[in-house]
């Protein structure tokens, strides 16, 4: 028996059911309607072609409506619009938009393809906007890529941070516009996390476009070129892309009586039938299932619709099949780097109440002794009870694809956390390490399920260091020229068993390190000495991607309006001497090879290379760590030289410093600049409780107001800086005696009077809990998280016996030209 079957919309859905049903039956009778021109094009490659990424537009089509005749025998009628479904007489009616001709035409089964519309929100002054356009397909193309190349604007305003507001302000920029990009949100594309976003958004600025976030535009005025904000402020513009969503294409599905769904979207079960089961739906414009939670949700991507449009066609010829809701795993290309995602994301798990736990490494894509390593910064979200895979994001220049890909087939396998590291991958070193990023991932998120290590995320550690628990940062002391966790205590991990008495059992203990690996160490070691520790899921690369507003450069790089990044110098290979710059008298400009180097490498290596340059002397680096265009800068900043320029180009970062503050060698030094007296100095004589938590309060107080802050503690003030725990110190008798005789730590301060044998001084600390003031304990811990500095006179500590291994971890050593160097830039003096 032939039957009838009526396809309403191409493209994805629409094109995979027709040519399916062919495949599977010859003698049933196939119409397709398609409004537009085209039934089959690439939607997904538009903006590329805008950006002229793809040169020919012929490229975008994959199929004509005289080929889908000639292979599959289907009826294509193009420029024909479907006005009506008639359920009860399984009768449809159309109208060709070109001439106006109507026409109607009976079905058995109809499959509806539909897609989405652009969302167009009412800003008052949108419709008289003549430079505003959204992008679904080859027209509204055409019209944007003409108006590009005829109109040639200097400026766009990209309105909509998600995946085609991306790509479009990418390839505008790509073709040499100045771009703002505007979203109502807090980040950019909320399929990933904040944290991961950040580095597309970073990313973003570091290729010179503009990011409003947390902006709304209020209204439109004189004909699109002025915008007014929700802030207040105006923009200037000569052209608006608006992608702030797609809605469902429902309007034929709810003027026929179907059921609708999530956000209008069309009810479908999992055999793809609509409330009528002669009407089948696929595409953008359908319901579908989390595949993990089952909740109800749209996703719009072109894998969906091609899946769903097969599947349709199978179960119209009798097929056993069932579609069982979407990942949505998707992917973008932002620049010189990637995006990818798939499953849940944390705030979706947060939303819906379930267990999870998250995990953050940063491995690289290949073998970092290969050529051309870069970094991947991966996420993954698991339930940790039961090892269920949630869901996993990652970014980096290359290899993002091919781990979001494994962890989505490990998700649709139903594979536990702790089986992504028995899954074996290639490898080779130019394409992988011997440990995947897969494999690795399924390495810490096992060690979470074990009980070997708990873990700290990024947004609990600024509220962990001002409630008063103590962060070891466990890097090495270079490392931390290029930015630390405010409030963290640096000691090395290589010396850390050295240096356990430092460390408090009475306190609540994080570590930390750069990406996490040597944090795990450290948090097994203390772990097995009796400590109760956190690691900082992700390390420091993590958090500082979030903590980044906050950074700063003595030299901000600017971007030109044609690239979009800073100037770009010839590159050379590994650690040469470079023809670089005529007025570099110091000495030929050097360049340091760091591509394929693991952060912290990179910084590393412009230490060790800087310290042996003259003064004024240009270094060119590379590096293929994203995150080293932001390091280099704090870097900069904090040991005093000249950022001149960072480009990322090519899947590269390029930075070029000189050593020192921009001076060049030869020119004749410039006075310094009368600077106002404004730190504060204090000596810390007494050793006394009260007049300490003075000392500390007054401290406060003056690092609060901006002001540089040093306590010089001498005599009978180090003992404010011992240990409360007596320390394995070897001691001859006399200063043993002494050790003896005087106070242990702070919490066996004296009152300086009406001590009572020391119940004046617990009735104090009794009154100030009582009265929420806090302790010194807190105090001290506030002021050194606030950049004060505590100085030990070294004089004074070998009168006394005192040893460097009995005060407390922050504390610097020095002698009187310390203190009279720091009291010679201070306006306040003080002796306590």
């Amino acid at each position: 028996m032939n039957r009838k079957i009526v396809i309403i919309g191409g493209v994805a859905g629409g094109a995979s059911a027709a040519a399916r049903l062919r495949r599977l039956n010859e003698q049933d009778e196939i119409v397709m309607f398609e409004r537009g021109e085209h039934v089959s094009f690439a939607n997904c490659g538009l903006p590329y072609y805008i950006g002229e990424s793809i040169n020919s537009r012929e490229k975008l089509f994959l199929q004509t409506p005289e080929g889908i005749r000639a292979r599959f025998n289907i009826d294509v009628r193009v420029f024909h619009e479907v006005t009506e479904i008639v359920r009860d007489q399984k009768l449809v009616r159309f109208r060709n938009v070109l001439t106006g001709e109507a026409g109607e035409i009976l079905y058995d089964i109809l499959i509806l393809s539909p897609g989405a519309r652009p969302v167009v929100p009412p800003i008052p002054g949108i419709a008289e906007a003549g430079n505003l356009f959204t992008l679904r397909n080859i027209p509204d193309t055409d019209r944007i890529k003409a108006y590009v190349d005829d109109k040639q604007p200097k400026h766009a305003t990209v309105i909509g941070g998600g995946f085609i507001g991306l790509e479009m302000a990418e390839n505008l920029r790509e073709r040499g516009l100045e771009v703002t990009l505007i979203d109502r949100g807090r980040q950019l594309l909320n399929p990933l996390d904040p944290e991961m976003a950040r580095i597309i958004e970073d990313h973003f600025k570091l290729n010179g476009v503009e990011l409003r976030l947390s902006e709304g535009v209020e209204a439109i005025e004189q004909g699109g070129q002025y915008l007014r904000l929700s802030s207040g402020g105006e923009l200037r513009t000569d052209m608006i892309i608006l992608a702030i969503g797609v809605a469902p294409e429902n309007g034929l599905a709810r003027d026929c009586g179907l059921d609708l769904g999530f956000a209008g979207a069309i009810k479908v079960n999992a055999s793809l039938q609509t409330s009528d089961p002669h009407i089948y739906a696929v595409g953008d414009a359908i319901e579908v299932k989390d595949r993990n939670h089952g909740f109800a949700t749209m996703v719009s991507l072109a894998w969906g619709a091609n899946r769903q449009g097969r599947l349709a066609a199978d179960h119209i010829n009798g097929r056993a099949i069932s579609y069982d809701g979407a990942l949505g795993s998707a992917i973008i290309k932002t620049f010189a780097l990637t995006a990818a995602v798939t499953g849940n994301n944390e705030k979706t798990l947060k939303s819906i109440g379930v267990p999870y736990e998250s995990i953050h490494i940063h491995p690289n894509s290949h073998a970092g002794y290969y050529p051309g390593a870069t970094p991947i910064a991966m996420k993954l979200l698991f339930n940790p009870h039961t090892g269920a895979i949630y869901g996993a994001q990652a970014v980096g220049a290359a290899g993002v694809d091919k781990r979001i890909d494994v962890i989505a087939t490990a998700i649709r396998g139903n594979l536990l956390v702790n089986e992504l590291a028995d899954i074996e991958l290639t490898y080779a070193p130019p394409y992988s390490s011997a440990k995947d990023p897969v494999n690795m991932a399924g390495y810490v998120a096992s060690n979470v399920m074990d009980g070997l290590v708990s873990l700290m995320q990024w947004h609990e550690v600024d509220k962990f260091t001002a409630g008063g628990g103590l962060l070891i940062d466990v890097r090495d002391a270079v490392e931390l020229l290029a930015g630390n966790i405010p409030g963290s205590v640096n000691i090395p991990l290589s010396e850390l068993r050295e240096r356990l008495d430092e460390i408090p059992r009475d306190r609540e203990l994080a570590v930390s390190c750069q990406v996490g690996l040597r944090g795990y160490i450290a948090a097994r070691m203390l772990t097995q000495h009796g400590y109760k520790v956190k690691n900082v899921d992700g390390g420091y690369k993590t958090y500082s991607v979030m903590a980044a507003d906050s950074r700063g450069t003595n030299s901000e790089p600017t971007a030109s309006a044609e690239t979009g990044v800073a100037a770009e110098t010839e590159a050379t290979d590994t650690l040469t001497a470079g023809g670089g710059n005529e007025n570099n008298s110091a000495g030929s400009q050097l360049f340091l090879d760091a591509c394929g180097l693991q952060c912290p490498g990179p910084i590393r290596k412009v230490y060790e290379t800087v310290n042996s340059m003259q003064e004024g002397q240009q270094l060119e680096i590379e590096a293929t760590d994203f995150g080293f265009a932001a390091d280099i800068k704090q870097w900069c900043l904090s040991t005093n030289n000249t950022l001149q320029s960072v480009d990322v180009s090519a899947g590269k970062v390029k930075a070029l410093l000189r050593k020192g503050l921009g001076q060049q060698t030869g020119e004749k030094p410039s006075a310094p600049a009368s600077a106002d007296k404004d730190g504060t100095t204090m000596i810390v004589f007494s050793g006394d409780l009260d007049k300490t938590i003075a000392s500390f309060i007054i401290a406060s107080g003056a690092a609060a107001m901006g002001k540089q802050v040093t306590m010089f503690f001498t005599f009978w003030g180090l003992n404010v800086l011992r240990k409360g725990e007596a320390s394995a110190v070897k001691k001859k008798g006399l200063d043993k005696m002494f050790g003896m005789m005087m106070p242990q730590g702070t919490r066996k301060l004296p009152l300086s009077r009406m001590n009572m044998g020391g119940l004046g001084a617990r009735l104090i600390r009794h009154t100030m809990g009582r009265k929420n003031v806090d302790s010194l304990e807190v105090l001290m811990h506030e002021a050194l998280k606030a950049g004060v500095k505590l100085i030990a006179c070294t004089m004074s500590m070998d009168i006394m016996g005192i040893k460097q291994e009995e005060l407390i971890a922050g504390v610097d050593y020095g002698g009187v030209a310390s203190y009279l160097g720091a009291a010679g830039d201070s306006g306040v003096n003080l002796f306590i």
